[in-house]
């Protein structure tokens, strides 16, 4: 099959959050898997330059967005087996920041409609063109209504990809013609609760729409976690469906990850220590293994449970046990977390930066991994912990659901440690339990095995892909 994926960010390029790990690794498994697969994104000032100098300059030509003319630039890389096409236009994408612009909606209605312009030039058309959150909404919106009767154009199947539901791209009417192009026949398809709405519109024109998980799947059909779209998607449960992300399981090896400072596999497990020591002497805790190590890596903000982590971190930090806490965020959380850090010097840092090389000795170096997240469409941070021995305890919503099994002294199956309501008490019981945990030996190594022996990779996921590609 050939296929197009579209997004607003994909590893190595740019990458801000879950959705760049996904474009970046899924193409890739895919490609492997025997598919001609090809990724389309933004060509950012951002772009680290090492890696602007692998794309080469292929053709440029203008198009109408609305009533503006504009020049695209069509950039081309080939990157572990995978071709990447980056559309350039400085006015909209020389910009120090990737997301949160005044003119959102302009820029990335540029990206979308030049994602479709741009398919003759590159000799390109694809069987299934798989868009991704409200960024590349509008390209199957454009696709039925402007594009369908173009020659090559007839045949394209679309899925949209859901990553979160949060964001959906909305915004006021005037926007139908004057920046989208689009005539007023079209405005029932975007229009939604007094606004426009590309992602409610992408599920309209979508021959498919996913989640990043089945929990996922199921919980955005109903609020609150719908976010105002459970009508839109009640209506069209035949066509949505829940498949699971992976993680790059070369990427994240601790028998191979140079960032670490000591490597290791499930069969020599007791090295793992190398690495909290080196962590604790790192960071300025006391070097022991009397006490076990919580970590966290984390956007610092409402959706990541930082109310939990705010009314429960003192009582944690009291503990005979050490916290350390990674991530940059709303203002609030990092005050907080700066005065936490002032009143418990001996046992808590928190690091109020994006460091990936640190985040990596986190996840090999703690006990255990804190994710207590409101809601997580999928979460990659508990497979990439799991993966490297190190226990998460998280709250049993969304893609935690599916990908955390909470450990049975039983039967010794499961590999981490959950909680079910989003409550301060039902959170610090699990951070309880984990401690109780890490002093039964026996026990905690088994979990521990268990949670390293688990299949994180993207293998399963490409069959299902392939399988919901080859239905439409």
């Amino acid at each position: 099959m050939k296929i197009l994926y579209a997004a607003s960010e994909a590893a190595p390029f740019i990458k801000v959050g879950g959705l760049g790990d996904v474009a970046g690794a899924l193409p890739k498994a895919l490609c492997r898997a025997g598919d001609d697969v090809r990724v389309i994104l933004p060509f950012y000032s951002a772009i680290p330059q090492h890696l602007k100098e692998q794309c080469t300059y292929r053709t440029n030509f203008y198009f109408n967005n609305a009533w503006r003319s504009q020049y695209c630039g069509i950039f081309e890389a080939e990157i572990d087996g995978v071709t990447y096409y980056l559309l350039d236009n400085q006015y909209y994408f020389d910009r120090p920041e990737i997301y949160g612009a005044f003119d959102d909606g302009e820029r990335f209605a540029f990206f979308s409609r030049g994602v479709l312009e741009c398919l003759p030039l590159i000799g390109f058309y694809p069987d299934i063109l798989h868009c991704n959150d409200w960024h590349t909404a509008l390209i199957p919106v454009l696709l039925d209504t402007q594009f369908r009767n173009r020659p090559g154009y007839g045949g394209i199947r679309t899925v949209f990809t859901i990553h979160n539901i949060e964001f959906q791209g909305k915004f006021d009417p005037y926007i139908l013609g004057n920046v989208f192009g689009l005539s007023e026949d079209i405005k029932p398809i975007l229009y939604y609760g007094d606004c426009i709405n590309l992602m409610k519109g992408a599920i309209e024109c979508s021959n498919r729409v996913t989640t990043v998980s089945r929990r996922y799947a199921e919980e955005i059909m109903s609020p609150p976690k719908s976010c105002g779209l459970e009508h839109i998607l009640q209506a069209r449960y035949w066509k949505v469906s829940g498949i699971l992300n992976g993680i790059d399981t070369e990427l994240f090896d601790p028998e191979t990850d140079r960032r670490i400072a000591q490597n290791y596999n499930v069969d020599s497990l007791s090295l793992k220590i190398k690495n909290k020591n080196a962590l604790q002497t790192e960071l300025g805790l006391p070097v022991t293994n009397s006490v076990p190590l919580y970590g966290m890596v984390t956007r610092l903000t409402h959706q990541k449970g930082l109310d939990l982590i705010t009314a429960k971190l003192d009582w944690l930090a009291s503990q005979e046990v050490q916290v350390i806490i990674l991530g940059t965020g709303d203002a609030k959380y990092e005050q907080f977390l700066r005065e936490a850090a002032g009143r418990h010097p001996g046992n808590l840092r928190v690091c109020l930066a994006f460091d990936g090389d640190l985040a990596q000795r986190i996840y090999a170096g703690c006990d255990f991994f804190i994710m207590p997240s409101e809601f997580e469409p999928c979460g990659l941070a508990q497979m990439i912990a799991m993966r490297y021995g190190t226990l998460p305890i998280v709250h049993t919503t969304g893609g935690l659901a599916d990908t955390v099994i909470p450990y049975n002294p039983e039967d010794k199956t499961g590999r981490g440690i959950t909680f079910q309501s989003f409550h301060p008490e039902d959170f610090s019981n699990a951070l309880w339990r984990a401690l109780e945990l890490f002093h039964n030996k026996p026990h905690f190594t088994k979990a521990r095995k268990n949670a390293m022996e688990g299949d994180y990779s993207w293998g399963p996921s490409v069959a299902a892909y392939q399988a919901l590609y080859r239905e439409i």
